[in-house]
């Protein structure tokens, strides 16, 4: 009976956002004064916030359910978030243990960037369903690229994406889906503005989604697979994560940023550091620090492979609520937070405990290649000598969905308003990225925008450009150069698609004023530039507002959706039948079906190569150029591990074909390989190092090996992201039970599972073997472990999750 009302109390929820979509516009004007936060603001009207406001009177009721199955024992935030949004409190809490423990959640909200809410509209459509389950939305920031400026490149990019705009916009229509234009910004930061909110629990197709947790929530980035089941209405599974207690004391100095803080903190965990867990922060030190810095922090927990990142509620965020004009959701935070929701009890355990004195965190710069090596500014030039680079950077860049909040662009502009004092102008190309129109208005009324055009900066579109490779850039191909960024992912070939290009992380505030003189070894909280005059000019510490006097412009309102808006079911979908960008999905075929000899276990698989070290998913499946291809399975499939390394032999895209005919070579391109598997119906296998599909949620990562027949993917270790997703497309993946087992198993080779068949009938305790079959006849058996849920089963099983969703709705 409990459980009934649950449903019914939900679903009364969701009624009401749908009613409340007639009444609520997005009010843009009447500021009026609030109470002080770090800075003197005005706010937004208040909007109607009835979808985007968490049901916390059904919150508080599942977790007092909860807390009884698990003996009132103390809760850290993340739990209460987690538990609260189980699908069935009363028959799904038992005993949760973390890390073991599978969760089926529900959560409140979906949002999608253009690249990956094609093939999730795609999967979604295939479902049958007239109109998605929770709020969703859509969001343009992708697809366009950098190249001159924001005005010419927005319209560039709305021509050469019309394509994909058009069947994205149709498809909101169709199924009642929040369409957010090219030019609105990007999707973290328009989520953050307008629909983040303490207590939620959200799904975004974007690794980076955790940028929402900066609002005291829990954001957790997916692939297209798990956004379709929050918006069928079926269960999300997660394993309990374990919870990293992260206690804050101190204050950053005048130059440290909460991106030093992460950045420093990314040094410490490594880039799988947070594999499986939440980071969770906690202590005096959060409380003195801005929402949106919260954010930036929570964004790049996705650098240390966390689930998510998140804040108890404080002061700061209820002050950005107020000024982004959700003073409902405010006032409904603040009666969760008094009845203990929105914070950890008291004597709540984490499983690991990391302390951070913030008074002790300096400017720090991360890379290149990878977001964890973090080098203190005091070091950093020493750090280059001994390297022996170069001692220049090429260009300067700032903004993304990491840094552009209204307080780092503020601080960027008081740099450059010293520097433009004493004559100077950026020494090297200098890109300002805004993170949604909001912030590019607001930075353009309050001369932030001139200040900066006025020392060099090209202040670019409101969407990812370069931070995702969507940079044409034409100086320094081919040919080492060292770049710095305020981004949060730094990747051989991400930005510019030259492998050479250094990426440099860094905050804003550094990068900028390291553009005035053009080096790797300045230092600007200790070193001088010379003038013309003679005399050296030397920044004083950097200051900022945290939110306009004046508050937010709205900007351009033509680029906003009608929030929550009812589906138009005589809408036709745009695909035009001759599109080299959009394709229908087909349904996987299921690997326990037709001609398989083995019945419930996969059928004999030939390896088609073992990856050499890191492969991420930019490796996997790449971004930049590709990104166009995101809704035509067939056509982004030719990128597979175009840029990973064959351990035998050691060249990059270079595979072999034991078994090829007369006509054709022995080694071909990875994804010409994997063709010719295809074509001959051989499924296959791959056989992969550490944190193999570390970095985005790139759901394509895992779609293209599918598509190409592959079957299961033998690895040292998963990101949590990608593992999920390959399960998602019906991909087995194991880990090494011994990791030395990795060299024996190469190209052409071939693995059979053992003991599958026994976990499908639900013989839990069940492990499966790999035979492995040597070229030269030579045969042995490697233990190996798993993570696969009895659901994941049945997606397995069924080819797909989708195969089983799609064969519970109908």
């Amino acid at each position: 009976m409990r459980t009934e009302t649950s449903k019914i109390l939900w679903a009364s929820h969701l009624s009401a956002m749908s009613l409340s979509a007639t009444s609520r516009r997005w009010c843009v004007h009447a500021p009026r004064t609030l109470r002080r936060s770090l800075a003197t603001h005005a706010t937004l009207r208040d909007k109607d916030c009835s979808s985007i406001t968490p049901p916390y009177p059904l919150l508080l009721e599942n977790l007092a359910v909860v807390r009884k199955h698990l003996h009132n024992r103390p809760l850290t935030l993340a739990e209460k978030i987690l538990y609260s949004h189980l699908f069935d409190p009363e028959h799904g809490s038992g005993d949760i243990v973390r890390g073991e423990t599978y969760l089926q959640l529900r959560p409140e909200r979906v949002a999608m960037q253009d690249a990956s809410a094609q093939m999730a509209l795609l999967q979604f459509m295939s479902a049958g369903l007239g109109r998605t389950a929770v709020p969703s939305s859509i969001h343009c920031d992708h697809l366009i690229q950098a190249v001159t400026g924001a005005e010419a490149d927005l319209q560039r990019a709305v021509v050469s994406n019309q394509e994909v705009f058009d069947f994205l916009e149709s498809a909101g229509k169709k199924y009642g889906i929040e369409f957010w234009k090219p030019g609105s910004g990007i999707i973290h930061q328009i989520v953050l503005e307008n629909y983040a909110a303490p207590g939620m629990l959200m799904l975004g197709t974007d690794s980076h989604t955790p940028n929402a947790g900066g609002l005291g929530m829990l954001a957790i980035g997916v692939g297209g697979a798990d956004a379709v089941d929050a918006m069928t209405g079926t269960p999300w599974e997660l394993k309990a994560p374990h919870i990293v207690g992260i206690h804050l004391t101190g204050q950053l100095n005048a130059w440290a940023t909460p991106k030093d803080l992460i950045l420093h903190l990314a040094g410490r965990l490594t880039v799988k550091g947070g594999t499986g867990r939440i980071l969770e922060y906690f202590g005096p030190g959060v409380f003195s620090q801005s929402c949106t810095g919260l954010a930036t922090v929570a964004n790049m927990g996705a650098e240390v492979g966390a689930t998510t990142s998140t804040f108890p509620y404080t002061p700061s965020m209820r002050a950005y609520l107020h000024a982004t004009g959700r003073g409902p959701v405010a006032h409904a935070a603040d009666s969760a937070a008094s009845h203990g929701f929105l914070s950890a009890d008291a004597e709540a355990e984490y499983d690991e405990l990391i302390e951070i004195n913030l008074s002790d965190i300096e400017p720090t710069i991360n890379g290149p290649f990878t977001p964890d090596l973090a080098t203190p500014l005091s070091k950093f030039g020493s750090f280059v000598q001994e390297q022996g680079w170069k001692d220049e950077i090429s260009a300067g860049l700032i903004g993304s969905c990491t840094n552009s909040s209204y307080e780092d662009m503020t601080r960027v502009a008081d740099l450059a308003s010293q520097a433009k004092a004493a004559g100077l102008t950026s020494k090297i190309p200098f890109l300002c990225t805004p993170g949604s129109e909001q912030i590019r208005a607001t930075m353009q009324r309050d001369k932030v925008t001139e200040i900066l055009e006025g020392v060099g900066a090209v202040v670019l579109a409101n969407a990812c450009g370069p931070c995702i490779g969507q940079w044409k850039r034409d100086d320094h191909k081919d040919e080492e150069n060292a770049i710095l960024t305020s981004f949060n992912r730094n990747f051989k070939s991400r930005n510019d698609g030259n492998r050479l290009t250094m990426n440099f992380l860094a905050s804003p505030t550094i990068v900028t004023a390291m553009a005035f003189f053009g080096k790797l070894s300045f230092n600007p909280m200790t070193d001088s530039i010379p003038l013309p005059s003679g005399k050296l000019f030397k920044f004083s510490p950097p200051s900022g507002q945290d939110l306009p006097s004046s508050g937010f412009d709205a900007g351009n309102a033509s680029y906003y959706p009608s929030p929550v808006p009812e589906p138009q079911p005589d809408t036709e979908v745009v695909i035009r039948k001759d599109s080299q960008r959009l394709e229908i999905l087909e349904p996987f075929s299921s690997p326990f079906s037709g001609e398989n000899a083995r019945s419930l276990e996969l059928p004999a698989l030939t390896v088609l190569m073992r990856v050499r070290g890191k492969c991420t998913t930019d490796h996997i499946s790449a971004a930049g150029p590709w990104l166009k291809y995101k809704g035509h399975l067939t056509n982004i499939s030719e990128n597979l591990l175009i840029t990973a390394v064959n351990d035998e032999g050691g060249e990059v895209n270079v595979a072999f074909d034991h078994d090829h005919d007369a006509s054709q070579s022995d080694t071909d391109t990875i994804p010409g390989v994997a063709k010719r598997f295809k074509s001959r119906n051989q499924p296959w296998a791959l056989v992969v190092d550490e944190n193999y599909g570390e970095g985005s949620a790139r759901e394509h990562a895992a779609l293209q090996p599918r598509f190409y027949g592959c079957a299961m993917i033998l690895a040292r270790s998963f990101a949590r992201i990608h593992e999920t997703n390959l399960k998602k497309q019906g991909v087995l993946p194991l880990w090494f039970a011994d990791k030395s087992d990795y060299g024996r198993i190469g190209s052409g080779d071939v693995v059979e599972t053992i003991g599958l068949a026994e976990l499908f009938s639900d013989k839990t305790e069940a492990t499966v073997r790999v035979k492995v079959t040597k070229r030269n006849g030579e045969t042995f058996e490697i233990p190996t472990k798993h993570t696969m849920s009895s659901d994941q089963l049945k997606w397995l099983r069924a080819g797909s999750a989708l195969n089983h969703i799609r064969s519970t709705i109908n």
